[in-house]
């Protein structure tokens, strides 16, 4: 149920701890093992204590679900992924897909998470470095891979799901003796994103939410990677929706509540997946449908909709390219602007 909402509405050491440029040119620079590296060996804190790695890791496992996209995009090519949906070569999605035929490296092998993190499969693959940033990882599993490699999670500063893509890359980064590079490339994903927010003025203060209808009507919220995508362009996410989400990257909104849904925009993904009125009944008389200030994405055929939840560097160049013009035209006011298919 996890995965689903994820999807829908979205898997040695040693511990100390207890318990810019023009459309169709967007890139992320790939970043090749002769440039500046760490002095090994290197220490990540992460949540459960911290991890050192002795030497440059050459086979790299990666349990988070989009950790994949941030070991590629600094220049180095894990020997296994883990599948979360859509069942791409190697779990590595068009943006991904180009930057391993850039480096020239074997498609990895893909690891089945559905019952949770396959240890056995992890061990297989003989790793020296595991990672395990946008993931649920408990304390037991964490334990248990530390036995095989070093492993690295997120900081007790997020919820599970939550880590941003930004100290994902630097935490990956400083494990793979990328520090100076990993920086590199979230100041220029960042500038992407800054850049993108200055051409779409209309972004700024506008209302926004990513919704899924998961179980009725599943919405993300401030510490989910979906919603900081919209406030790193200027957006604001609707007031009230952490009483949705609690505690969580996201939550499911009541029918009574579904008016949080009436702002400017709404990215619905996998709409439909909705069993009745996307929605709900009310839904139909906000003006945010309407008016046609909706943007439609689907996880499992489209890119855009993947990228739309994979959130990493690779992946949000790919979305400044692609859904940003549609988040555009559905916002500029003008209820005739169709936005583009």
């Amino acid at each position: 149920m996890l995965a689903g909402a994820l999807l829908l509405g979205a898997c040695g050491s040693s511990d100390s701890g207890s318990d810019s440029s023009s459309k169709g040119d967007r890139s992320t620079t790939a970043v090749g093992s002769g440039e500046s590296a760490d002095a090994f060996p290197v220490t990540v804190e992460h949540k459960y204590g911290e991890t050192t790695i002795a030497e440059k890791p050459e086979r790299i496992v990666t349990v988070g679900l989009t950790d994949q996209d941030v070991v590629l995009a600094l220049g180095e090519v894990p020997v296994a992924t883990t599948e979360w949906f859509g069942e791409q070569k190697g779990a590595l999605w068009p943006w991904a897909q180009d930057k391993l035929e850039e480096l020239g490296g074997t498609i990895p092998e893909v690891l089945d998470a559905t019952d949770g993190v396959n240890i056995e499969a992890v061990a297989a693959q003989k790793p020296d470095l595991i990672t395990a940033m946008y993931t649920d990882l408990t304390k037991s599993d964490y334990e248990k891979l530390s036995q095989i490699a070093p492993v690295i999670t997120q900081s007790d500063g997020y919820v599970d799901y939550g880590i941003t893509w930004q100290e994902m890359t630097t935490q990956i980064g400083k494990a793979m003796g990328k520090s100076v590079q990993a920086d590199e490339l979230v100041a220029d994903v960042e500038g992407q994103l800054d850049a993108a927010a200055e051409e779409n003025p209309d972004f700024k203060g506008a209302q926004g939410v990513v919704a899924t209808p998961y179980e009725g009507i599943f919405v993300y919220g401030p510490d989910d990677p979906r919603g900081r995508f919209l406030t790193s362009l200027g957006f604001v996410l609707p007031e009230g929706l952490t009483k949705a989400t609690g505690d969580e990257f996201g939550g499911n909104l009541s029918e009574e509540n579904a008016g949080l849904l009436d702002g400017d925009l709404i990215l619905w993904l996998d709409p439909d997946d909705a069993e009745s009125d996307l929605g709900g009944p009310a839904y139909k008389t906000f003006a945010v449908h309407t008016e046609g200030r909706e943007v439609f994405l689907s996880s499992y055929d489209d890119p855009l909709g993947a990228a739309t939840s994979f959130i990493t560097p690779l992946s949000l160049p790919f979305l400044i390219d692609g859904l940003v013009p549609k988040m555009a035209a559905a916002i500029d006011g003008d209820p005739s602007t169709k936005v583009p298919e």
